[in-house]
């Protein structure tokens, strides 16, 4: 990989596509490919057009942010976008941490902005108020907005809420959210081939740690920082995605498979000859990072994105640092839900004005819209080099990304999750063949949207003690005959096996 001499920001339509140049292309935090056939659609309004249909709409919105800092008051691009839709923008941004607690709490006080993303499109309250009216039915009026219609079916489909659209999704590509990320410098330097299965994985991890990978004469180096605490390999060794597998047309709970026994048994080997850290349990997510960007990591997961962040530090001491996001494990990969999190609309909101935030969406799901969320106004927070959008530090200063108005303004971009700021073209272009790999064998999430009223009402108590003994089993402080004991109670468990009764016939209903 070649030092990051010239920082990719994103390509142009044709770059990434090979399609036509003059198609629209601004400014973000990722390469994205332009969605074909959407020219026609774009922009429904000028900027001159926005001046001339009154006083602005005055909108307040909701959601989280994931920059270090949220965009201020006073937002270069906010403004841009208020001129744009003839709209008045009061964003409400919450930091990650409390970013859970707080959507109940607004939630529960029924004082709802007029646009509010949910991060769980199962959370009870949200459901419960669903039911009893609180929120618009967006069915109607989807319709007659061209960009959001390209939202891609499925993830339509899969959010609804008895057959209805309450929810717009944060729609998202389908490939690229959460890799396995390996030390591509680490395996040149030792001699090591990229691993593709669990037990290949396993030599390198040991290699990594034993062999000295990082030629600092310390062994000090981990095979796999535990960044998701090994949900990763439940999925592989179970050849599934998430909790729930579809055996025969109907949804399995992995937990009870083997193969989640299977991954058990594994990560107790590498616990035990100490190739993860042996505090994993208790590490926070930017502590496990840490571990990556303090280049003491040989194997790390996150999305695409996220590994480039985790490998800028390591490349200021090596050049040659490469953190290469691996096409499967076991033959296994990952879709994702094509969503993270979704808007609802109040009832309390007038319906003219529902039209307008929905309007307001649309635009910002059109190519200028998403591109100027997620990068920002030309010669302001990028500039174009050789066909690339660079960006200039005035977008760090403003928050200009998909991390922040990116996680409003959306759109169907199959490439969106091949680059990040500062990434290489070499690595954006390697980014995406390895992305086209995935989607040929990936697995998709069979329970999207299902609820079981059991699990809302007691799952939370069934993870607890599922996860608890996880970890002492992995940890050795439990035998694996103690997995199998516990099992062998879930099958004899009414409440639980009336999770997966629920789940199955909740499924079932959705296919008709």
């Amino acid at each position: 990989m070649k030092a990051k001499s010239k920082v990719l920001r994103i390509g142009t339509y044709a770059a990434i596509s090979g399609m036509m140049v003059s198609m629209l292309a601004a400014c973000s935090g990722g390469a994205q490919q332009a969605a074909p056939g959407a020219a026609g659609k774009d922009a429904p309004a000028s900027s001159g057009d926005a001046a001339k249909q009154g006083p602005p709409t005055e909108i307040s919105i909701i959601t989280e942010f994931h920059t270090t800092e949220p965009p201020g008051a006073n937002n270069p691009v906010t403004k841009e976008f208020e001129k744009r839709t003839n709209t008045k923008l009061n964003i409400i941004w919450v930091s990650p941490n409390n970013w859970t607690e707080k959507q109940n709490v607004v939630l529960a006080s029924g004082d709802i902005p007029d646009l509010m993303k949910v991060s769980d499109i199962r959370n009870p309250l949200m459901q419960q108020m669903v039911r009893q009216g609180a929120f618009w039915d967006l069915t109607p009026f989807l319709k007659d907005y061209p960009n959001l219609m390209e939202y891609p079916k499925n993830v339509m489909d899969s959010t609804k809420i008895n057959g209805k659209n309450y929810l717009l999704p944060s729609v998202r590509p389908l490939e690229g959210s959460t890799v396995m990320g390996v030390r591509k410098d680490w395996l040149d330097k030792l001699g090591l081939k990229v691993p593709t299965t669990t037990d290949e994985m396993y030599e390198v991890m040991k290699a990594f740690v034993n062999n000295d990978p990082d030629g600092n004469g310390k062994k000090d180096t981990y095979g796999y920082n535990m960044r998701d605490t090994g949900l990763f390999f439940e999925n592989v060794f179970n050849k599934a995605n998430g909790k729930w597998k579809l055996v025969d047309n109907k949804l399995v709970d992995t937990v009870l498979e083997p193969g989640t026994r299977e991954m058990l048994v594994w990560l107790n080997k590498v616990y035990k000859e100490g190739l993860i850290p042996q505090d994993y349990m208790v590490m926070k997510t930017t502590q496990t990072e840490e571990l990556a960007t303090s280049n003491r990591s040989g194997f790390t997961t996150d999305g695409m994105p996220g590994l480039w962040r985790q490998i800028e530090n390591p490349m200021k001491i090596d050049p040659k640092a490469d953190y290469l996001a691996l096409v499967a494990l076991n033959g296994v990969t990952t879709q994702s839900t094509g969503f993270n999190g979704a808007y609802l609309i109040p009832k309390k909101v007038p319906e003219a004005k529902v039209k307008k935030i929905l309007a307001l969406m649309d635009y910002g799901a059109t190519e200028e819209g998403f591109y100027l969320g997620i990068y920002g106004i030309k010669g302001v927070h990028y500039n174009e080099v050789d066909g690339f959008k660079v960006s200039t530090k005035q977008a760090d200063t403003d928050s200009v990304s998909i991390s922040s108005f990116g996680k409003i303004f959306e759109r169907n971009e199959k490439y969106l999750f091949a680059t990040a700021t500062g990434m290489t073209k070499e690595v954006f272009e390697r980014n995406k063949k390895i992305l086209d790999e995935k989607s040929k064998i990936s697995i998709p999430d069979p329970s999207i949207g299902l609820i079981s009223e059991t699990e809302t009402r007691v799952g939370t108590e069934y993870k607890k003690k599922i996860d608890d003994l996880k970890v002492k089993v992995i940890m050795g402080k439990e035998p694996i005959e103690a997995w199998d004991t516990f099992v062998s109670g879930l099958k004899k468990d009414a409440d639980y096996q009336k999770i997966i009764a629920e789940m199955n016939k909740a499924f079932q209903e959705r296919g008709k």
